[in-house]
């Protein structure tokens, strides 16, 4: 007759530990499932924060889009991850970026898209200047960035920095004619 959990008393304490870690780690990556919550992003507001005076972003490439003011004139160029860096995952899920540039493709924002990290933990690395970690750097060497160190959110900083690494290394082959 099987008695429940009888095989316990048999187990030896390393194995009864491992089981235990085993447990409790599914039992966190599951509240954490529970818990995800899609903070919603505004690509226009990112670009905007950059260049008030856009009034919208056309496609240029596979990896760019120039932003355009009232009189069509290119303003300054971004760049996504989220079609292409979903398997780089934060605390919680993807965390894609976008990238501002001027138009020399010299840096003047990175920032988070819609992503379903704690915004607590998004804010304390804003607080510490993490996503200003690569601000007046050109595109091309932003792969070269490591950020200052930062407290709290790491995974998420990591996920950040593989995004814009990615997008440094990849869109930096198809840079836009400069108008």
């Amino acid at each position: 007759q099987f008695e429940p959990f009888h095989f316990i008393q048999k187990m030896k304490k390393t194995e009864l530990i491992l089981l235990f870690l085993l447990i409790a780690g599914a039992a966190t990556a599951q509240g954490r499932r529970q818990r995800m919550v899609l903070h919603q992003v505004s690509n226009k507001e990112i670009v905007n924060e950059v260049f008030a005076e856009a009034i919208k972003v056309e496609e240029i490439n596979d990896y760019w889009y120039k932003v355009l003011d009232a009189k069509e004139k290119t303003i300054g160029y971004a760049m996504t991850s989220r079609d292409y860096c979903n398997q780089i995952i934060g605390y919680c899920n993807a965390t894609p970026v976008m990238i501002v540039t001027d138009k020399n493709f010299i840096i003047k924002k990175v920032a988070i898209l819609s992503h379903y990290e704690t915004p607590s933990y998004v804010q304390m690395l804003t607080d510490q200047g993490f996503f200003n970690s690569w601000n007046g750097r050109k595109i091309q060497k932003a792969a070269d960035i490591k950020p200052d160190a930062y407290t709290g959110a790491t995974k998420t900083a990591h996920a950040v920095t593989e995004n814009v690494k990615y997008l440094s290394l990849n869109g930096s082959k198809k840079l836009p004619a400069k108008k």
